[in-house]
């Protein structure tokens, strides 16, 4: 013992020079310590003992025994767990400060004194996994478990554990990580009718057997922060033991923006008295508060402030002073009840909605709290703290949402988010120096897999994953779910059918979302179902044991889907054939009918997955919307019916389309005008791209809606005169008309971020004119409503300027960086004769001219 307890010393030590350090990149990428082949391994892992201090703190045990059933998931060996460490191999886990096993070795470290940091060292016959705290060494397990093949999602999704017995760790290899951000969470909520009869019939409701689940998924995903289910259900009050489970997983708990201290909303119907109105019952209020405060002696992050009874705005007349007495006297009742001063007890104050008028007018928070700042529901963070802004104490946060109850309409059936808006949006977060705290609204955790682990692998450490690593990522945790040999397609299909889905919330989906009358709607049917019979491919070349995952992962989501914009296509057909009184009109109802009851059928088959496991999961309404709110039950779509024989007519394709005027001996990319269809161009084809030393342009790829998209990087530069060489993307363009004409500039629907009078703006010029500039957003003058509805509906914001040309022929295009943030979609030259469609004109033709 002396001997290992000498060598495990010397080293620790040789990364001592390092101790004071943040780790440094070449050591934070997780390096593989495992081995299939034997010649390159120390020692089997079946051959191991786990050793682990039963003094270490409880999600260390946790830990070391769910390693144990992850190493006998996949060699089928149940290795011992042991006190001590013996002669032979063994893998010892410990945190600094609570493990003999390694306190007495690490005097100090690479890791020492970090949050959340942990350190894998293979050596000899021994693997050290060490962490600088509990849920340190808790990552250090999992990332372990990882590397052996056992997915975060092998309970949540049913992702097999490949059988292998041939597992053996690497010689000498060492490597540490730790989080970017601190706390890194998930949001259960909007959770009825599907989490919500699931859990009732599979735990009997939201108590800890259920909560065992998701604190040990929000734990292999390299998680720390959980907002519990609320939609009738109290955390703390509905199971006791339901607070001892976070503790054993170390799962740090909050409530959402509108349960001050601790207390959930339910809590208030079930033992409040009065108004919940601070003017009116401050007594009750604070006697209610303080028993949240004091049932709470679990690791926690405090709600603090007020919204109105059940997710509403207090009263119009509420002034921030009343606020800052509320706080004020949360305050006190943190102090009294922990004994401390509050600073000593984390907090945030989220500025939710009409919350973040609050504090535009000037609400003073104490320092130390943490400002949770939020996006708008759809996505699109509403704002973010200025880079030379006097730092907080309790620094700034994200409030972000996968799923949402609200306006324009509820969206929580499927998952709808594409990673690179994810990205691009939490980019900002994280450049903007909001990273104290990231929590996602996740509804019913399931079918959110994909950007789960994305937003808490990104939060993990934002710096290791760019613009240009989204599909990459896509590949590997495709891979990792389903094997190497389909990753790549199966990546393909994941990243399509979310930008989609993107495209408009399925929701929000009726028979006029697409143009009928230029082919988008066919389109758009025939992009949907040929991804869906490549899934299907897939699938059926898949081994067996993948088939319920991938059903729940890919083939799911694409079928539903693609028959539900299939469905609403024969809406629109039967509507046009029924007012032409064609026959084609009964045939068209029929295909409705059929579709409407395969869309059933469809769910029927994910609640029958694994004899009945995921039963209520897909139970989400999701057809028959009349307003936000959900319907009860879903209803067909009305259809009619004819019943007179009238020949169908067909027009005529016109095939005398006026040509571009091209002149010969050029050799490069161009854009030429098409009848209907104007210059349509995606914004990451420009001719030519002008930076400076300072400011580049960076292709955010697969971002748009139809494709890729661009901004300006780094999102912290300042704002840009334009003219001259200032930044700018030159668009080559031919057209057969001259004149006046307009210029669509499709955007992401970013926001106004920092609360400016003209919110974020770019320029646009044609040829030689002066640039004009235009902003993307200061029409939204009350986010929630007016223009924001459709721009989040719509997911895109086009901005319209107007341009002459003198003379048909060759035009340059420039599009002018002013602000940073702004994202550039696409850009539509229209003459008058464009035809409307949702999607906007089809790319025209373009290519690289040679002589």
């Amino acid at each position: 013992m002396k001997r290992f307890i000498s060598f495990l010393t010397g080293v620790l030590l040789t990364v001592y020079c390092h101790a004071q350090q943040p780790v440094v990149d070449s050591m934070s990428i997780p390096r593989s310590v495992i081995s299939f082949n034997a010649a390159d391994g120390a020692f089997s892992i079946t051959r191991a003992v786990i050793c682990v201090d039963p003094a270490d703190d409880l999600l260390v045990q946790t830990a070391a025994s769910s390693l144990q059933k992850d190493i006998e998931r996949v060699t089928g060996v149940k290795v011992p767990i042991s006190a001590t460490v013996p002669r032979t191999p063994a893998i010892i886990i410990g945190s600094i400060g609570k493990s003999s096993l390694i306190t007495s070795l690490v005097k100090t470290g690479l890791i020492k004194d970090q949050w959340e940091a942990y350190l894998l060292q293979s050596s000899g016959n021994r693997l050290i996994i060490a962490g600088s705290d509990r849920r340190g060494t808790a990552y250090g397990v999992f990332e372990l478990s990882r590397q052996i093949g056992v997915s975060p999602w092998y309970w949540w999704a049913d992702v097999p554990v490949q059988r292998n017995t041939q597992l053996f760790i690497k010689k000498n290899v060492t490597f540490t990580d730790a989080p970017k951000v601190k706390y890194r969470g998930i949001f259960i909520n909007d959770e009825a009718p599907a989490l919500s009869g699931w859990s009732k019939e599979k735990f009997g409701g939201f108590n800890h057997r259920f909560y065992e689940k998701v604190c040990e998924l929000i734990l292999r995903l390299k998680g720390n922060y959980l907002w519990p289910a609320m939609w009738g259900n109290a955390f703390y009050d509905d199971d006791p033991l339901n607070i001892k489970t976070a503790e054993q997983y170390g799962i740090v708990i909050g409530t959402s923006h509108h349960e001050p201290l601790m207390r959930a909303h339910d809590e208030w119907r079930r033992y409040g008295s009065g108004k919940w109105n601070y003017d009116s019952n401050a007594v009750k209020l604070r006697a209610f508060w303080r028993g949240g405060m004091e049932r709470a002696t679990n690791e926690k992050i405090v709600t603090i402030g007020m919204r109105g009874d059940g997710d509403e705005p207090m009263t119009r007349e509420t002034a921030t002073a009343l606020l800052e007495k509320i706080v004020q006297d949360q305050r006190k009742i943190i102090t009294e009840v922990t004994g401390r001063p509050a600073s000593e007890t984390p907090q945030l104050w989220a500025l939710y909605k009409e919350v973040q008028d609050y504090y535009d007018k000037g609400m003073s928070v104490p320092d130390d709290v943490t400002l949770l700042l939020c996006d708008d529901n759809w996505g699109n963070i509403r704002r973010l703290p200025a880079l030379r802004e006097r730092p907080r104490k309790g620094g700034y946060g994200i409030y972000y949402h996968f799923d949402y109850v609200g306006g324009p309409r509820n969206y929580k059936w499927l998952h709808t988010n594409t990673l690179p808006r994810i990205w691009e949006q939490m980019h900002l977060a994280w450049a903007y120096n909001a990273r104290q705290i990231w929590i996602v609204n996740v509804g019913d955790i399931k079918p959110m897999e994909l950007p789960i682990s994305f937003f808490l692998d990104y939060a993990w450490n934002p710096e290791k994953i760019g613009a240009e690593d989204l599909q990459a990522y896509t590949e590997g945790w495709a891979a990792k779910q389903f094997g190497a040999p389909h990753a790549k397609d199966i990546a393909v299909i994941l990243s399509r059918y979310a930008k989609y889905n993107a495209r408009r919330k399925p929701e929000l989906l009726d028979d006029k979302t697409y143009s009928l009358a230029s082919g988008e709607w066919a389109t758009v049917v025939h992009d949907y179902n040929q991804l869906l019979k490549k899934a299907e491919i897939i699938g059926r070349a898949l081994p067996p044991a993948y088939r319920d995952a991938y059903f729940q992962l890919v083939l799911h989501p694409v079928k539903a889907c693609a028959n539900l914009h299939e469905m609403y296509y024969n809406v629109a057909l039967n509507k046009q054939a029924y007012a032409h009184k064609w026959t084609a009109a009964n045939v068209y109802a029929d295909k409705v009918k059929q579709l409407y009851a395969n869309d059933s059928l469809i769910t029927a088959a994910f609640h029958q997955l694994n004899n009945g496991k995921w039963n209520h999961m897909m139970s989400q309404t999701h057809i028959g919307y009349t307003y936000w709110q959900q319907p009860d039950q879903q209803s067909m779509p009305e259809v009619r019916y004819v019943n007179t024989d009238t020949p169908m007519q067909a027009e005529k394709n016109q095939a005398n389309r006026k040509k571009a005027i091209i002149p010969p001996g050029i050799k490069r990319k161009v854009f030429y005008q098409q009848e209907k269809s104007g210059v349509s161009i995606n914004a990451d084809h420009y001719s030519q791209a002008v930076h400076t030393d300072n400011i580049k342009w960076q292709v955010l790829r697969d971002h748009g809606k139809t494709g890729s998209a661009i901004t300006p990087f780094p999102v912290t530069a300042d704002e840009q005169e334009p003219g001259g060489h200032s930044p700018h993307l030159v668009y080559e363009i031919y057209t057969y008309s001259s004149g006046e004409f307009s210029l669509h500039a499709y955007h992401s629907p970013t926001l106004n971020l920092h609360n400016t009078k003209e919110g974020l703006q770019y320029a646009i010029s044609v040829d030689d004119e002066t640039p004009q500039i235009i902003s993307i957003n200061k029409e939204d003058k009350n986010t929630g409503s007016g223009i924001w509805n459709k721009w989040v509906a719509e997911n895109i914001i086009i901005k319209t300027s107007r341009h002459r040309v003198d003379k048909p022929g060759k035009h340059l295009v420039k599009y002018w960086m002013v602000s940073p943030g702004v994202v550039l979609q696409r850009l539509v030259a229209d003459f008058g004769d464009t035809e409307q469609s949702y999607l906007g004109p089809p790319e025209t033709l373009h290519d690289t001219l040679k002589k």
